[in-house]
């Protein structure tokens, strides 16, 4: 099934899944602590090279890409 978030929980799945690949999949730990600290030093760590997004196309730009080409197949309900 094909869906688009409605909600925040679309930047969880984001965000949980850069913490995953970058600071946990390959990583060993002993305890539910030592995962706890590796998490916040990840974050500690993004925190600190934070800089704002910049958007590299207008609004109209994105919105003309997000709508489907007159020959988009529709798929709403069919199963994959």
């Amino acid at each position: 099934m094909h869906f688009t978030p409605t909600s925040g929980s679309w930047l969880n799945m984001v965000f949980f899944g850069i913490i995953t690949r970058q600071a946990i999949r390959r990583g060993t730990f002993h305890s539910v602590a030592d995962l706890e600290t590796a998490i916040a030093t990840y974050i500690d760590g993004w925190n600190d090279r934070a800089h704002p997004f910049t958007w590299t196309k207008n609004a109209d730009q994105i919105i003309a890409h997000a709508k489907p080409s007159p020959h988009h197949k529709k798929t709403y309900g069919a199963r994959h």
